[in-house]
């Protein structure tokens, strides 16, 4: 099971939603998060923080490696920004910040043609899906990267 949370960015402009992986990591281990238009201006510290396209997670890597250590019974070194990212202990909560958002702008112009051509609705959805995620690889998105 994974818990949802939310949390804005350092600067409150934006809000962000996370999943927690099977609820093994606290809440704790994110200290702050930056968005791209606040990220330009920290020193980024890839032993606590993960980039991914501009948005910055800085997370408590104290908290991280004694809970990873003790829950998931692997050494602490193991336990990483990119750890947590990519396998899903804290990560975001669609592939990006807002993406809930952007892909239903998508799909809303495909809606109508669900109600007139069925059959052309199915193609185009499909092509919007593999367009948009080759789109979202290329523009670097650590989630899309890893997505098959």
């Amino acid at each position: 099971m994974c818990m949802e949370i939310k949390i804005k960015c350092n600067c409150g402009k934006e809000e962000v939603r996370f999943n927690l992986k099977n609820n093994i990591m606290p809440v704790e281990t994110i200290e702050k998060i930056y968005c791209p238009e606040e990220s330009r201006n920290i020193n980024f510290n890839e032993k606590t923080m993960i980039n991914d396209n501009g948005w910055i997670i800085e997370y408590n890597m104290d908290v991280a490696k004694y809970i990873g250590s003790k829950m998931l019974n692997i050494s602490p070194d193991e336990i990483t920004p990119e750890f947590l990212f990519d396998e899903g202990y804290i990560t975001w909560k669609e592939l990006y910040p807002g993406e809930q958002k952007d892909s239903q702008k998508e799909r809303e112009r495909l809606q109508n043609l669900a109600k007139t051509d069925r059959k052309k609705y199915f193609q185009e959805i499909r092509n919007w899906a593999n367009e948009r995620m080759k789109r979202l690889k290329e523009q670097g998105w650590r989630k899309a990267q890893a997505a098959v």
